[in-house]
This record gives C-alpha cells, structure tokens and sequence, in this order.
C-alpha cells in the first residue's frame, strides 16, 4: 500500500469513527498497519489506533501501539514525531498509573531538542505530568505542572487544553481536601499548614486571588506557629506571585524580600533562585537596569555555589529543558555534552561511567 493509498484509508477510519463506526474503524486503520510501506502514513495511523484504544478505556492495547510508535518515529528520525510519540508513551502509562514512567516519558518529552510540535505539545507534557504527581500525592510538583499547562493553552488560545487542565485542577483541589480532612483529624499541624499553601495556590493559579490572600495567611500562621521557615518562603513566593498579578508591584517587592531573608537564613539555594527570577521579572518590567543587573549576578551567583551547571559546556542545568545524565559518581552533565565528549569516564573524577541513569 503507497503513500496516497495510506491517506484515503486512514481518513476513511477517521470517517467511520466519527460516526461511531468504532470497530469498522478500528479494522481499516488495523489493515493499514498490515499493508502500508509508508512510515509517516504508519505512524498516523499508529496515532489514530492509540487515540481510540485511549477513549475505549483499552490502555493496555493503547500501550502496545505507543510502543509500535515509538519504534516508526525513530525509523523516521525526526524529532516532531519522536516528541508526540514519547508523549502518547507517557499518556499511556498515566492510563495504567504507572506513574514514574510517566514522568520519565514526560522528561523525555521536555529533553528534546527545539521542534515545531513543542508549542503544540508542550502544554499537553505538562498537563500529563502533572496528572502522574497528582497519582503519587506530590502536590506543590503537580500544581507547578498544571500551571505551566494552563499558561500554554492560554497562550495558543487552547480551549480544550484548559479545559483539561481545569479538570485535573478539580481532582487535585479533592485530593487535598481529603488530606486536610486527615490533617485536622489528627491535629496534624505541618500538613494543614501544607494544605492550606496548595489551597492558595490552586486558587492563584485560577485567577481567584480574594481567596487565595486568606488561604495564605492562614498557612503562614501555621508555618509560623511550627517555626517552618523554609514552608514560610513558599507562602511569601505564592503571596509575592499575587501581587504580581495585582500588578502591586511594591507589594510583591516586601514580601520578596522577607522570604528572600528567611531562605538565606536556612540556606535554601533552590528558593533564592526562584525569588531571584521572579525579581528579575519585575525589575525588567519596569526598566531598573541596576536592580536587574544586582539580581542577574545574584542567581548566577546562586547557581554557582550549588553548582547547577555542566561540567562540559559550563550552561547552567534548567535554564533550558535539557536531558540530563548522573553518573555513577554522582556528577551531572548533559547528555549531549558526554554524547558529544565520547569518553567512558566521568569528565570531573574520572571515574568509570558504565551504569549510568537518566534524570
């Protein structure tokens, strides 16, 4: 079967599906995959296949098909067809809850090099990924992922994206209502204090900020009560976040501040990165070249002393959604670099690299 042969049968499938044909269909795009020797035709209908073994509720036939894809997008060598092939693996694996797997596949996704279907598929990586920490209860790493999926389908004009997303939002506010029920059950005070900051968030997140104010002081009286300082910079961060949006700038600027203090008084790196950035943002918004240079040189400063940087090229990790590699050592590089570099050995210590693992 050619290539043009391969596009009449498989919109002739998609005919019949849309008609509720789904057997007939799943039958023509089944012989397809028997006869066609066009791979991108292949890969298309492998897609179709996954899409309906998806909303049949046959994950498991779903998986056996994003794994055929996986093997055609690599026989085509392209990087657009890899990205929504690594994406339908991740989906997939959400299906069956196995849900390492699909962060890994998500990860995977992101380490991709720069392709067209990035814009298109990017929001829909992070939505997934953020259903696979939801799964695990990981829930200030889920919020971060379904913010980042709204903020693509609002920028592509993506409906179905946010309304996907708004969904998962709904499961998540759920879940954490039910921790917070545990919580208050038994007296647990970091865990309400926890809550109450994803409460917030989930809140900000929405737009819905006369809400999210009062989840934030609730929490921060709690982290306060409990002397939990690093927790006291993250409400500081999600208050300082509001009132960016509020576009009070000078307030979001205090609160900056005293979170910036409190994580330098614990010695939290990973906070003052984030609270650096976001006063990046704000001074770059409003044209203060000195401000934005002092906190230019403060994150780099940062990201030094932690040494979030590869050792080969000297980039800093996480900038950029890049594949990266730890070492037996416990040396981190990006796999391009080592690919590139071509030596067996770790390029700090020297020592062996034979079993690696991928971050």
């Amino acid at each position: 079967m050619g290539q043009d042969q391969t596009k009449q049968q498989i919109a002739k499938g998609l005919q019949l599906y849309q008609s509720n044909q789904t057997e007939k269909a799943l039958q023509v795009w089944t012989k397809v995959l028997e006869k066609s020797s066009d791979l991108v035709g292949r890969f298309r209908v492998l897609g179709c296949l996954v899409t309906a073994h998806s909303e049949m509720g046959r994950y498991k036939e779903m998986l056996k098909f994003a794994v055929v894809q996986i093997d055609t997008a690599r026989e085509l060598e392209d990087a657009n067809f890899l990205l929504e092939s690594y994406l339908n693996l991740a989906r997939s694996n959400e299906k069956l809850c196995e849900f390492h797997k699909t962060i890994s596949y998500c990860k995977t996704c992101l380490g991709l090099p720069g392709t067209r279907a990035a814009t298109q598929l990017g929001g829909q990586v992070s939505l997934s990924m953020g259903n696979a920490f939801l799964g695990l209860s990981l829930f200030q790493k889920a919020l971060e992922s379904f913010e980042k999926a709204l903020r693509y389908a609002h920028n592509n004009d993506d409906t179905m994206l946010e309304c996907r997303v708004c969904c998962s939002l709904g499961s998540f506010y759920a879940q954490v209502k039910e921790s917070m029920k545990i919580a208050l059950q038994h007296g647990d005070r970091p865990l309400q204090a926890l809550c109450l900051l994803c409460f917030a968030d989930i809140h900000r997140s929405r737009g819905d900020l006369e809400t999210a104010f009062p989840r934030y002081d609730s929490a921060m009286s709690i982290m306060t009560e409990i002397g939990n300082r690093l927790g006291q910079v993250q409400v500081l961060l999600g208050v300082a976040k509001c009132w960016v949006a509020r576009k009070a700038l000078d307030k979001a600027l205090e609160a900056i501040e005293r979170a910036q203090d409190l994580a330098e008084e614990v010695g939290n790196k990973l906070s003052q990165l984030k609270l650096h950035c976001l006063s990046e943002s704000i001074y770059r918004s409003r044209g203060l070249q000195r401000e934005l240079r002092a906190h230019v040189v403060r994150f780099h400063e940062c990201v030094e002393e932690t040494e979030l940087y590869c050792g080969l090229c000297g980039e800093s990790i996480g900038e950029k959604n890049s594949r990266l590699q730890a070492l037996p050592c416990s040396h981190i590089f990006h796999l391009r670099c080592l690919q590139n570099n071509g030596t067996r050995s770790c390029p700090n210590c020297h020592r062996s690299s034979m079993k690696p693992g991928f971050v």
